[in-house]
């Protein structure tokens, strides 16, 4: 569920031959006392809703920690976070989150199977190199899996496109396609085949309209 042009989330069940016990999770650490925003951007607080309390969660890509925020102190989920960059986590550690720094293109070894049952993946999916590696991991890990992505074939788009001949502007994607990191233009289309090449079911999408 993202946000330019009508965003897609979805939530994926593990295959149905991937459900492992996994191993007891680590209690939360104590919350301090920075202010938690009154409101989510509106394609995080959709995935927060998609998430019980009191769940164990693991956002990859956090940023910096808005949505993992959000989750434990206002839904009691027990987070972790996984951020590339060392603003994010310092971000992180300032909200009094647990997050490590790692890169997700190395996919989720740190983390037994089935150790979280939710795994969130906002906004990111379009900078990684092999989107296979890290859904597989994402079901490896968790037995849900929320996506969130920018659908490029909103007919906005496909308008802005075809009127002005350049990729349209995604209000929460910044990047120009020539910035670093690069990123990838997909569909919910795209990867909804996507997803049924790699025998993994959706189960629940939400769209915005980005309006």
């Amino acid at each position: 569920m993202t946000i330019p042009p009508d965003s897609g989330a979805s939530t994926t069940p593990p295959r149905q031959d991937g459900d492992t016990p996994g191993d007891q999770f680590p209690t939360r650490t104590e919350a301090t006392t920075h202010e938690i925003a009154p409101t989510l951007r509106p394609d995080l607080q959709v995935i927060a809703d998609l998430i019980p309390p009191g769940v164990m969660a693991l956002d990859l890509g956090c940023a910096d920690g808005e949505l993992l925020e959000y989750l434990v102190r206002s839904r009691e989920v027990r987070g972790r976070g996984v951020e590339l960059s060392e603003e994010g986590v310092l971000a992180c550690v300032r909200r009094g989150l647990s997050v490590r720094q790692g890169n997700l293109q190395e996919g989720l070894a740190d983390y037994p199977d089935a150790s979280f049952e939710y795994v969130i993946l906002a906004q990111t999916l379009p900078f990684l190199d092999d989107p296979a590696m890290i859904l597989n991991e994402m079901l490896r890990v968790g037995r849900h899996a929320i996506i969130s992505f920018p659908n490029w074939g909103y007919w906005r788009c496909r308008l802005e496109l075809l009127l002005t001949g350049r990729i349209p502007q995604a209000p929460n994607l910044p990047q120009r396609w020539f910035d670093v990191p690069r990123w990838q233009a997909f569909t919910i289309t795209d990867f909804g085949r996507y997803c049924r090449r790699l025998g993994v079911k959706i189960d629940h999408q939400v769209y915005l309209s980005g309006d």
